[in-house]
């Protein structure tokens, strides 16, 4: 699977599902503990779909986490002229954009300016 796709739908209920799996992996590895083979295979299937998992649940939180901070950077004001929730919604998808205008580009290093001089020769 894509890594793209893998993170643009839910992150939270993607990592549910493949700690689901990676535990069904699990019990299945205890079942067949009898055979060091097999054994091995859905040991090391289990603990990656429960890395992957993790690590899913722990984009979803920072993906929530950042997405709070910059709703609170909308102004109160421009919310509430908005009537209707999907208004809101609009202000607050206008005021992310414009915040991501909005940072200024930073200044070149010595390095950079190096490299162009050198690549424009």
């Amino acid at each position: 699977m894509a890594l793209g796709r893998l993170l643009s739908g839910d992150p939270s209920r993607s990592s549910k599902l493949y700690l689901a799996i990676g535990g069904l992996s699990l019990v299945k590895a205890i079942a067949v503990r009898n055979d060091q083979e097999r054994f091995r295979r859905e040991l090391l299937d289990a603990g990656m779909f429960i890395g992957v998992g993790l690590l899913l649940r722990q984009y979803s939180q920072m993906k929530e986490q950042k997405r709070a901070e910059i709703e609170s950077q909308v102004p109160d004001w421009a919310i509430s002229l908005a009537g209707s929730e999907s208004a809101k919604h609009g202000v607050r998808t206008a005021a992310r954009r414009l915040q991501s205008r909005s940072e200024p580009e930073p200044d070149p290093s010595i390095r950079d300016r190096a490299r162009a001089v050198v690549s424009s020769r």
